[in-house]
């Protein structure tokens, strides 16, 4: 049995961020460009504008469920809940607060969020499936020695569940 990680010493990353980023800011510029051309660069600033509140919403949520992870395991599902809904509301009233005849095409900005949160998702999603990930806390590698030290030879310790038949 592995002893739980200490406090401070936490295996929740952001790393994940990075991959979102690195996708969606490319094909968000992708995506204001064609729309642009093809429909108005008030509709393109429209797709950037959606882009940014997607990515601005799974950073947001990525930190604070770090955050409470670093506090505790038990943290993180209410930190994940509490801030999706005060997100959602959020954005919900700033979105509803907008003009509709106002210079952003609300159509283009509500698909692009949409189409922006399946992306991120998708995202995720393969940066999770492409890494290896431990629901246990994998032991300490055991300590090497130079060739020549004769305590190399040696078998394992007792005790040891892993030995030269069953390990590797």
């Amino acid at each position: 049995m592995t002893a739980a990680p200490e406090r401070g010493v936490s295996p929740w990353s952001l790393s994940f961020l990075r991959a979102g980023l690195l996708a969606s800011m490319p094909a968000a510029a992708v995506a204001a460009v064609v729309v642009g051309l093809v429909m108005s660069w008030a509709a393109a600033v429209s797709v950037l504008l959606g882009a940014g509140v997607v990515a601005l919403f799974f950073c947001l949520s990525g930190a604070v469920i770090a955050w409470a992870g670093r506090l505790g395991d038990a943290f993180t599902l209410p930190a994940a809940l509490g801030t999706f809904v005060i997100k959602v509301a959020v954005v919900g009233a700033v979105f509803e607060s907008l003009p509709e005849d106002g210079w952003l095409d609300l159509q283009v900005l509500g698909w692009t969020v949409i189409a922006g949160a399946l992306f991120w998702s998708v995202v995720q999603s393969r940066w999770v499936w492409t890494r290896q990930l431990y629901y246990v806390t994998p032991p300490a590698p055991r300590p090497t020695r130079p060739a020549g030290d004769p305590a190399a030879v040696s078998s394992p310790p007792a005790g040891d569940p892993e030995s030269r038949t069953t390990s590797g």
